[in-house]
């Protein structure tokens, strides 16, 4: 049967407005890369004339900036840690208990994280945050990230652990173990996956963010990265591109690592187990 040439020419129009819209995602992607290896990080030299690595030397010898990047994984660590604790055990309590309106609660927490959040709630988070007496302190960035992010990893886990046939805790319990044993032996292993996304998406949330520790930090010994990057604007507001575009890329580095990582080891298929 003969292709009839309307569907050629369909195709290859569909082809091409494709490679346009890849070449034009792509541009910004290869300058992204090349610029820090640039002398003369501008949009017309998106390939390096000469291959340099001074842009990195001088990023290295910004001791305020490098020390930022150490306050981000302090932060961000700290805030996944707590996150990913707490919201396992919440949720799971959650989907296993009776408790009446344990689904109100669930989405009423959801929704007041998605409302007040931002600069809405930072004039409050500050005068709790001033009363603790944890101004100026890596925990009170921690705590706040982690009572933001916190609904919504409940929220995600909770229906992965809804997916759970309770009948698999149950026959553990039958065979002798406790409840404890039947969470960590059984469930816990099923619902890795979901721990996964969550640790991912409150790290991202967490290396990204300039608003809660802008205003919570004082010293510039505990500013993360994300504010430290300002660093590289002269007083007038200009941005250093070359060194901007090294420190930009440097900054990318421990999300794509942790990018890598879950890849290699899950794949990005997320299916669980269940220990024998």
């Amino acid at each position: 049967m003969q292709v009839p040439v309307q569907v050629y020419v369909r195709r290859m129009g569909f082809s091409a407005i494709a490679a346009i819209l890849g070449v034009v995602f792509a541009l910004p992607l290869i300058w992204f890369i090349s610029a820090p290896f640039n002398a003369r990080a501008e949009l017309g030299l998106a390939i390096p004339q000469a291959f340099s690595i001074s842009n990195f030397s001088a990023v290295f010898q910004n001791t305020f900036a490098m020390r930022a990047l150490l306050n981000s994984l302090i932060q961000a660590f700290g805030g996944v840690i707590l996150v990913g604790v707490s919201a396992t055990l919440a949720a799971y309590a959650l989907s296993r208990s009776s408790i009446p309106g344990k689904s109100a609660v669930t989405y009423i927490l959801l929704l007041f994280s998605s409302v007040v959040s931002g600069s809405a709630a930072m004039v409050p988070i500050f005068l709790i945050i001033s009363a603790a007496g944890l101004i100026n302190t890596h925990l009170a960035v921690i705590l706040v990230f982690a009572g933001g992010l916190l609904p919504t990893a409940m929220f995600i886990l909770r229906d992965f652990i809804d997916a759970i046939p309770r009948s698999y805790e149950e026959s553990a319990m039958v065979a002798g173990a406790s409840p404890l044993q039947a969470f960590f032996d059984v469930a816990l292993p099923v619902i890795r996956p979901g721990i996964v996304v969550v640790v991912v998406w409150a790290f991202v949330n967490i290396w990204g963010s300039f608003l809660i520790p802008f205003i919570l930090l004082r010293s510039d010994n505990l500013m993360p990265a994300s504010v430290a990057i300002y660093s590289f604007y002269s007083e007038a507001g200009t941005p250093v591109v070359t060194l901007l575009a090294a420190y930009s890329l440097i900054y990318s580095l421990p999300v794509i690592a942790l990018y890598l990582f879950v890849n290699w080891k899950f794949g990005f298929r997320f299916f669980g187990g269940i220990k024998s």
